[in-house]
């Protein structure tokens, strides 16, 4: 039975891109790691239902981030489909560089908003890792890189509370003055709700330009869905998701997961905005997903 629709508000877009971070930021919360294989066939289901942007993995110390080790073997592993992005997280140098050698195409160079959560997550501070992260964005340009740049906690950090807009603001100039492609922008401890949202989007959108602007959400407070709304009437038309709402940062305590992908795309479904996404294969994904985080965590 075709699920019912509603008319489309004039305020919010035909349609929507959702961009697949499981295999990334659902994965890394996971205490017993997952065979690589498993991996592979998940992200090859994920493109059978539609998606056409994955972020598959990250580039980080296998000490602090386990379930990741496998980052190099996992993107050697993936087969090659021309209509689909790979993408894989960098947060120091040496990440971006295992990135560029393993023949990663697109990547993200993500830096915190929060001095705390920064020191937490890459051992340095807010100013070092944007400093570091910028001349990160010039190498991997040079090595003809699709550039996403993420600014972590902008609506919140769970030790520091609310997190100064001016920051997020400064960030993001800083970023689009070096040429990026995207632009992330984090809700990484679910802090925030719609009128945050629309306050901050408000202002960032206009430096945007031209620069498409992604959205990272957290569900922590229920408010998951009700802040993808928000951002739609902003203009947003970008968003991350994660297959049964997995995910989550290892360096904050009790961290919520990510808004999910399959509720999403049944949710936009209904609103009769297109996502390209079938379904009833993502649900059979996320499933699978479940069932096996039964089997080996």
């Amino acid at each position: 039975m075709p699920i019912p629709t509603d008319p489309i508000p004039q305020n919010l877009p035909k349609s929507v891109t959702l961009i697949e971070v499981g295999p990334r930021d659902g994965f890394q919360m996971e205490k017993t790691v997952i065979p690589t294989q498993m991996k592979v066939e998940i992200i090859e289901g994920l493109i059978a239902a539609g998606f056409k942007h994955i972020q598959v993995t990250a580039f980080v110390h296998p000490d602090r981030v386990p379930q990741l080790a496998d980052a190099e073997t996992l993107v050697k592993a993936l087969a090659k489909h021309p209509d689909v992005i790979y993408n894989a997280l960098v947060l120091n140098t040496r990440g971006l560089n295992r990135a560029i050698a393993a023949g990663m195409a697109s990547v993200e160079i993500s830096v915190s908003a929060s001095d705390t959560h920064s020191l937490k997550n890459t051992g340095v501070t807010n100013a070092r890792a944007l400093n570091e992260a910028l001349e990160m964005i010039r190498t991997a340009r040079k090595n003809g890189c699709h550039i996403r740049a993420g600014i972590q906690c902008a609506f919140g950090c769970a030790y520091e509370g609310n997190i100064s807009q001016t920051r997020v603001l400064e960030m993001t100039s800083r970023y689009l003055s070096e040429g990026i492609d995207m632009l992330a922008i984090a809700d990484t401890t679910g802090m925030g709700t719609p009128a945050m949202m629309t306050d901050l989007l408000e202002k960032i959108l206009p430096l945007a330009g031209g620069v498409p602007l992604v959205l990272h959400l957290h569900d922590t407070r229920g408010l998951g869905p009700a802040n993808v709304l928000a951002a739609m009437t902003c203009g947003v038309t970008h968003f991350d998701t994660a297959l049964g709402g997995l995910g989550g940062c290892p360096f904050i305590p009790g961290a919520p997961g990510n808004i999910g992908t399959e509720k999403t795309v049944d949710m936009l479904h209904r609103m009769n905005i297109e996502t390209g996404i079938d379904s009833a294969r993502v649900r059979r994904c996320a499933e699978r997903v479940l069932s096996l985080r039964h089997l080996f965590c």
